[in-house]
């Protein structure tokens, strides 16, 4: 090895060094206003030595020195930067700050908003429109003219011949009065041909009333043929849905030997969740498509909607009628209804084609200008007022206040908004406690807490509130002059365990969904059971999630389960907000603007690959991560600091 010869450092370079940081110390001396004591310019110094450094990203990473953040790389701010509330629930920062953590806001309206009530059923008979024909008086059956269930029949058309001994009795006993009544002389006292002219009309009664025709009690009165027998007609067009007898058999009196549907108009029986009863009222229009026809559309009324609610699916029935002059949907067919309302306040709807009508309380298809009564039941017609319909006048105050629903941190025991503080010198925003009503959509009906013109912030809002649990400040997880909860607290614990177990099933049903296997994603549901079960009872969510079993287990098709599988998505998305996860892979939410008709919906994932299992391999890496819920703990982290990819 050649050794390289050493320069030599002149003699004058280290008095050169202690030259310069002379002056450079003095400059900045006297740059601080330090030429004089000064007790303020001591407490600056103290600050800057004991400053603490935070990521405007992830607001749980502090540091006692600057830095880049080890989540997202972005570099420190002092915590400086963040002034000290000046309310229980009040963030101000820097305008750079708030670039970084790229929170945006949206007004708050008043207007109607958009409801859209998703339900699926069955179509069913009208049960108006049955007719029963039964055996009217004891007998044999001799000949039944309809040989199989489904035949069409039309109204009057013959159906069966019964032989009756008690009807050839009353047959001779009208013959007999017949008699009486022609040989009574004409000198014969009125009373006596009163009498015998009763008597006559009774039996002739009888016959009528057991099926006979005026015709046919007019020829076995006159003594004609087939006096034994009665010829029952159909007292309805439509379908033989049931046909109870058999020829040769005896039947009694009232016994069912056909059913006959009118299936020119039939029912459509829906079920809707217990959230969206809001938005349903009698009288509304439905649209909704059967998997018969793909592509064709039918409308149908809202003509019941039951009172009572059916506790094991917590669904309540609406009834919806349907003209059907096709006879294309048949009983049984399966369905997919829509209602899309405009909600008013106080659970009312607008509908401008009913503003201001009555309507038929028996028959919604009948509505008129004015009062009066039904042309079907000739019941009297109400307002539309009166069935949660908003009046013609309707004014701005019957404008429901509406604030995005992604602008609002629902904990379960209380909801946060935070809105821009107007005319603040930094930008600051301060935390309200919101009382909210049912959801419309993309919307929160506001009750409480917020006022038209507000500007609330729909994206950044965990951010602010993690910020402010930092702080040690009141947050979205405590109550006015509360400590804040972190998300890692040892009192969240049990609940955090038993989020992370759940995410193992909810994985495996999302990755199902997306490869289009509705029946892998069934036989995860009882997993899903088993760690639902395991969520504390008093943890403010768990009602919510628990509520979204029910609708997944009841699903029968793969679309089924992915509708269903959206309020369990939204309910675990909030419940990981309000109190995080224990450690493990780290947690994101994937959102694509296009599912359910571009209302767009969100899921989780323990990756950024996106899976979307709400339309599957019709549009599989449709989706973009909007937020990470939860980081990844170390253990989880791949080898070169990459994050392990965990489902």
């Amino acid at each position: 090895m050649t050794d390289h010869p050493q320069k030599s450092t002149p003699r004058w370079a280290p008095i050169a060094l202690v030259l310069i940081a002379f002056l450079a110390f003095a400059a900045g001396y006297w740059l601080r206003g330090g030429g004089s004591p000064d007790a303020a310019g001591d407490a600056e110094t103290a600050q800057a030595a004991n400053e603490r450094w935070i990521s405007p990203m992830h607001p749980w990473i502090i540091r006692d020195e600057p830095g880049e953040c080890p989540v997202c790389g972005m570099d420190l701010v002092p915590m400086s930067e963040f002034e000290e509330p000046g309310g229980p629930r009040e963030f101000s920062t820097s305008p750079e700050a708030l670039a970084i953590m790229d929170v945006q806001t949206a007004p708050v309206e008043r207007r109607f908003a958009e409801a859209e009530v998703r339900m699926v059923g069955k179509v069913a008979h009208d049960e108006t429109r049955l007719a029963s024909i039964t055996a009217w008086v004891p007998g044999r059956i001799e000949r039944m003219y309809a040989d199989f269930t489904g035949a069409q029949v039309r109204q009057g058309d013959h159906m069966v011949d019964l032989y009756s001994p008690e009807l050839l009795v009353t047959v001779e006993e009208l013959r007999r009065a017949r008699q009486s009544l022609d040989r009574l002389p004409d000198s014969a006292p009125d009373t006596l041909r009163a009498t015998a002219t009763t008597a006559l009309e009774a039996v002739r009664s009888r016959l009528v009333r057991w099926g006979l025709t005026p015709a046919q009690v007019q020829q076995a009165e006159a003594g004609g043929t087939q006096s034994d027998r009665i010829t029952i007609y159909a007292p309805i067009g439509g379908t033989v849905i049931e046909r109870n007898g058999l020829e040769g058999q005896f039947v009694e009196t009232g016994a069912r030997i056909y059913q006959i549907a009118d299936l020119s108009r039939v029912w459509v029986m829906l079920e809707a969740y217990e959230a969206d009863m809001p938005w349903l009222h009698y009288g509304q229009k439905v649209s909704f498509s059967a998997e018969a026809f793909p592509g064709e559309g039918f409308e149908g009324t809202i003509a019941f909607i039951d009172p009572v609610m059916t506790e094991r699916t917590r669904t309540v029935s609406v009834r919806v009628n349907v003209e059907n002059p096709g006879g294309k949907l048949r009983p049984g067919m399966f369905v997919r209804g829509i209602v899309r309302a405009q909600v008013a306040t106080d659970g009312r709807v607008m509908d401008a084609s009913l503003a201001g009508k009555w309507i038929s309380p028996m028959h919604p298809e009948i509505v008129k200008d004015g009062p009066g009564t039904c042309d079907i039941c000739g019941m009297a017609l109400v307002p539309a007022e009166e069935l949660g319909y908003v009046s013609a006048d309707s004014s701005v105050e019957d404008m429901p206040l509406l604030v995005p629903a992604s602008a609002v941190l629902v904990t379960g025991r209380r909801a946060i908004a935070y809105v821009a503080v107007p005319g603040a010198d930094r930008p600051t925003f301060d935390g309200r406690v919101v009382e909210l009503g049912p959801r419309a959509g993309d919307y929160y009906i506001v009750r409480r807490g917020l006022q038209e013109g507000d500007r609330v912030v729909t994206q950044g809002g965990f951010k602010i509130d993690s910020a402010l649990q930092m702080m040690a400040q009141p947050s979205m997880m405590t109550e006015v002059g509360g400590v804040a909860l972190a998300l890692a607290d040892e009192d969240n614990t049990e609940i955090q365990a038993a989020l992370r177990d759940l995410l193992t099933p909810y994985l495996l049903i999302s990755d199902h969904l997306a490869d289009d296997n509705a029946a892998s994603a069934a036989g995860e549901l009882d997993a899903l059971a088993e760690a639902l079960a395991t969520l504390p009872s008093e943890s403010p969510s768990a009602s919510a999630l628990q509520a979204t079993l029910a609708p997944l287990q009841q699903a029968e098709s793969l679309e089924d389960l992915r509708i269903a599988f959206e309020p369990l998505s939204d309910a675990f998305i909030e419940a990981v907000a309000a109190v995080g996860m224990a450690p493990g892979a780290p947690v994101f939410v994937v959102h694509c603007p296009m599912a359910f008709d571009f209302r767009g919906s969100d899921w989780l994932q323990t990756d950024r690959e996106v899976r979307n299992p709400y339309f599957g391999s019709e549009m599989y890496s449709c989706g973009s991560v909007t937020e990470q819920l939860v980081e990844e703990a170390e253990s989880q982290a791949a080898p070169g600091g990459g994050a392990a990819h965990v489902h």
